[in-house]
């Protein structure tokens, strides 16, 4: 759900304003774990280098450095206080302690894929570096994973805008990449929810047969 004062217009009136040190921080703030539209302000810098109002290459080294950054700072904040608060949220919601250890295990088996290949996904790209933090992925693993990931995403959503903001509008641009990262986001969970499901419920099955 968009809030109005993070609406697309106001985030391209604050880069015209600010222009390199907006979409720097916009970055770096979603990538710490607050729900900003990092994804939208990375678009909205290459669109604005597409047009010659900035820097292509300062653009880029702005998202790439925003992202890095930012997930070092999700990364420490999960490492030190993202256990306690997460089991804190369990028991609110009646989640046993037991159950999110299974939950931290399964992370922490693909928790390099996920920080990587996180930063594509609607709402992963928020919670993968305190995630990776929470099981303890070891800082320099998590580092590696973090900037090649970091570069790898800042170099396509920057490109793309770049030049396709030369053939369709900022609008529709943004419309299309938002639908692509949240039906990435329901195949994700789709393959990650289904065999689990299918696993529980031939537990379930050989239970009844005994």
């Amino acid at each position: 759900m968009s809030l109005e004062f993070i609406s697309l217009e106001n985030i391209q009136k604050v880069a015209h304003e600010y222009g390199y040190w907006a979409i720097f921080l916009g970055i770096l703030l979603e990538n710490l774990g607050i729900p900003l539209p990092g994804e939208t302000v990375t678009l909205v810098g290459g669109f604005l280098a597409g047009s010659k109002e900035l820097n292509y290459w300062l653009v880029l080294t702005d998202a790439i450095a925003g992202a890095v950054i930012g997930g070092i700072c999700g990364y420490w904040i999960g490492r030190i206080g993202g256990w306690s608060l997460l089991v804190r949220l369990g028991n609110l919601f009646r989640i046993s302690e037991a159950r999110l250890l299974s939950i931290k295990e399964q992370f922490s088996e693909n928790a390099g894929k996920a920080v990587f290949f996180g930063r594509f996904f609607a709402l992963l790209r928020i919670f993968s570096a305190p995630l990776a933090g929470i099981v303890e992925m070891s800082f320099g693993k998590f580092l590696i994973y973090n900037v090649v990931g970091a570069i790898t995403w800042g170099s396509v959503m920057v490109t793309l805008a770049f030049f396709a903001g030369r053939l369709v509008s900022l609008e529709q641009l943004v419309a299309w990449v938002s639908q692509f990262a949240l039906l990435a986001l329901v195949i994700l969970v789709a393959v990650i929810a289904i065999p689990i499901w299918l696993e529980s419920r031939g537990k379930g099955g050989e239970e009844i047969g005994r």
